[in-house]
């Protein structure tokens, strides 16, 4: 309680600078949208959501002098990458991946949401646009009820988790696709697709492995005494993340097989001309041979004198290409 108090007491005054959008919660959990150029006056009655924008200076000087618990403060300042969930009696602070957003929606990039949740207030941050904090602002201003803090970032990972979804369902979709034409003997230029898919693959994989493995360890670790409020249903995220992840691995594995037999089907091809040029270079030396026989400047050679001498050169070089081909024919180089 003296957490929530002192971080409310810190943003009752002028507007905060940096802040990209703030809610207010009611207590049966009605979101008020909050004006970014207003001051606020935050009552101990409600609850809410500060979220900011960590590229701005002005968020993070403000943010460096904010009354939060030190060790949540340093994390949601820091540059720390790796996925991350902490909790205490009365906070919870953490860093979790998230989709990238763009004009058109989310993108396969991804960044980080960094936040520190107490019983009355959850500060978060980021420094890009991610998808899955701005669908759950959306349905807040749609009117969507949030009970509590936990809840609200249990939303936000549901709709992490959905984006992926998404993404993968896609994935699934664009295999199917390669893969028809690999077994129509189309697919000689899908090896930029699969490599793209792939690396995809293996980013998404990545990314969901550490964050049910984060909701695994903090189900397992939680405080006991932890209030309510802040409770989080790690369990049952994790859970789907599981199945989720499954999925992911599942497609990463057959994307790997799809690009092995494209390899073979390339290789194969390879082979094939390799082996007709091989047939012509054995069918065309015995001739090259003849020719070069009857070019030679000595004395002696056969058909000099005789009218029809380069008709019967011509033939004797197609009999030797004849010959040639029965032989290679015979000994199976020749199907």
């Amino acid at each position: 309680m003296r957490a929530d108090r002192a971080a409310l007491a810190a943003v009752t005054a002028p507007p905060l600078e940096g802040l990209v959008w703030a809610f207010r919660f009611t207590a049966d959990g009605t979101p008020q949208p909050l004006a970014n150029d207003q001051p606020f006056h935050l009552d101990h009655d409600s609850w809410y959501w500060l979220h900011f924008n960590l590229a701005d200076a002005r968020a993070v000087q403000w943010l460096g002098h904010a009354e939060l618990p030190p060790a949540a403060r340093d994390l949601l300042l820091s540059k720390d990458s790796f996925q991350q969930l902490h909790g205490t009696e009365d906070c919870v602070h953490g860093v979790i991946a998230d989709l990238a957003r763009d004009i058109g929606g989310s993108t396969e990039e991804t960044g980080r949401l960094r936040f520190v949740m107490t019983e009355r207030l959850l500060v978060s941050g980021r420094h890009h646009a991610l998808h899955a904090v701005d669908v759950t602002r959306r349905s807040l201003e749609a009117g969507q009820r949030v009970p509590s803090a936990a809840v609200l970032f249990e939303r936000i990972v549901e709709n992490v988790a959905e984006a992926m979804e998404h993404i993968v369902d896609g994935f699934e979709q664009q295999l199917d696709e390669i893969e028809e034409k690999l077994l129509s003997e189309e697919g000689g230029n899908q090896l930029p697709a699969l490599g793209r898919l792939r690396r995809t693959c293996i980013r998404v994989h990545r990314h969901l492995s550490e964050l049910r493995v984060v909701l695994h360890r903090f189900d397992r670790n939680a405080p006991a005494d932890m209030k309510p409020a802040l409770q989080l249903r790690a369990r049952n995220l994790a859970e789907r993340l599981d199945g989720l992840d499954h999925m992911v691995v599942e497609l990463r594995d057959r994307s790997r097989l799809l690009q092995e037999e494209l390899h073979l089907q390339m290789e194969e091809q390879t082979n094939n001309s390799l082996r007709i040029l091989s047939v012509l270079t054995a069918l065309l030396l015995p001739p090259t041979l003849v020719t070069g026989i009857f070019g030679m400047n000595t004395k002696g050679l056969p058909f000099t004198d005789s009218e029809t001498g380069f008709i019967s050169a011509v033939l004797l070089m197609a009999l030797t290409a004849l010959g040639s081909y029965v032989l290679m024919k015979r000994i199976g180089l020749i199907r």
